[in-house]
């Protein structure tokens, strides 16, 4: 089993995958699994050292480290194993030896949406998404209100939300029902929510369309949806009036919930910030998971590229898979579909490439617009998450909220509006 703790992971991993890496060069046939279970630093060399062997070009030799991993570590077993498992899969996937992966996994965030019913799964079983969700919507509902009557009086009647990455759309019922609760009949009606939401399946943003639709009439509240479709991050900037419909006299929230870590790298999120910018927003969210696709992995033994993203991926996933494995039974069906829909997919895009970056930095030409108050957010754990594992804070007033595992930084959320 793969330990939970990145530094007792790190001892004598080096020294794994640098024997790992030399018994599977230097054999001429594919050999038996080279251990009975995929177990602590042995995991974690091994798949080392299979990124390592891609690194370097010797494919024979690394097909032959992942099949021996995914041989001995049962993606159903404890979660060491499933986690060894996962990353075997998804080298193998990189690099074309045809083991799974879900193809179009990587930066640019294509590929097959994972199921709604495997995120409705996430929000059950873990707070990661439930938590992004929350504080971003909590900033949006405040800088609604905050803009409601503009410096000549006028009443804004219209909020305009573009998401990102909209995919089943999960986290606007909870805002939409916020929105409606907060309507004064005595003030006229609620205002209306005009909802733009991106993908890369047109049939996917469809469905979420209408099911958001039926949910808005359900509470009496004005509601349009309108599909943008995003086969790439680059066509983002391409003619943003166009494609959006802006109007002045809009609320207008630009929703980035794990949507950064897509762009291809610092010039393509410096353009997306200057894009965002040019739009004008009342406020822009922003969730992140930390550390996924960080540099900063403290081990010499590490090279770089390919195995240090994958080191890196290794000690982020490693305390989610803990988290889970402290909270949720190993046989439970809804573990396994968000171990196989959703984190092996996040693994993918975290093997194949590092991405703009989380949330944790400043977002340049924007001011924080709010503290959040974490409060809510240790609510939310406590009612529906009863671990003592999972921790909230802010970071001392300066605009964001980060949830942990065991004091490890896993999910930021941060607000921020463009700068005069």
């Amino acid at each position: 089993m793969l330990g939970s703790s990145p530094a007792r992971d790190r001892g004598g991993g080096g020294d794994d995958a640098a024997a790992a890496s030399a018994s599977a060069s230097e054999q001429p046939r594919p050999q038996p699994p080279l251990l009975p279970r995929a177990g602590g630093g042995e995991a974690r060399g091994l798949v080392l050292a299979c990124a390592d062997l891609f690194h370097r070009g010797d494919l024979d030799g690394a097909r032959r480290v992942a099949d021996a991993v995914l041989a001995a570590a049962d993606p159903r077993g404890e979660a060491g194993d499933r986690l060894a498992h996962h990353f075997a899969r998804a080298l193998l996937a990189l690099r074309g030896g045809g083991k799974g992966g879900h193809g179009g996994g990587g930066g640019g965030g294509g590929g097959v949406v994972p199921s709604s019913a495997a995120y409705l799964a996430y929000i059950k079983i873990a707070p990661f998404l439930r938590f992004a969700h929350l504080t971003a919507n909590q900033a949006i509902l405040e800088a609604a209100a905050a803009a409601a009557t503009d410096a000549g009086g006028a009443h804004r009647r219209v909020l305009h939300i573009v998401d990102l990455d909209a995919a089943h759309g999960v986290q606007w019922p909870p805002l939409l029902q916020a929105i409606a609760d907060r309507a004064d009949p005595a003030a006229g009606p609620p205002p209306e929510v005009r909802l733009t939401g991106a993908g890369t399946d047109r049939d996917v943003l469809l469905r979420t369309g209408d099911r958001l639709r039926a949910f808005s009439s359900s509470l009496n509240l004005p509601f349009r949806f309108h599909p943008l479709i995003l086969p790439c991050t680059a066509e983002l900037a391409a003619d943003p009036t166009a494609a959006l419909e802006l109007h002045p006299d809009e609320t207008l929230a630009v929703n980035c919930v794990l949507f950064l870590h897509k762009l291809g790298g610092d010039g393509e999120l410096a353009a997306f910030l200057r894009w965002v910018k040019s739009m004008n927003p009342a406020v822009v969210t922003i969730a992140e998971r930390e550390g996924v696709l960080g540099g900063d992995v403290d081990d010499d033994n590490v090279p770089d590229e390919l195995p240090r993203r994958v080191a890196a991926a290794m000690d982020y996933y490693s305390s989610v898979f803990d988290a889970l494995e402290a909270t949720v039974p190993p046989a439970s069906a809804d573990r396994l579909a968000v171990e196989q829909e959703i984190l092996s997919r996040e693994i993918d895009a975290a093997v194949v490439a590092p991405g703009g970056g989380g949330s944790g930095g400043r977002a340049r030409g924007f001011d924080a617009w709010a503290a959040f108050a974490a409060s809510q957010a240790r609510l939310l754990l406590r009612l529906h998450y009863p671990s003592e594992g999972y921790k909230a804070d802010d970071d001392g007033g300066r605009g964001a909220c980060f949830l942990r595992w065991q004091q490890r930084p896993l999910m930021s959320v941060s607000s921020w509006q463009p700068q005069p």
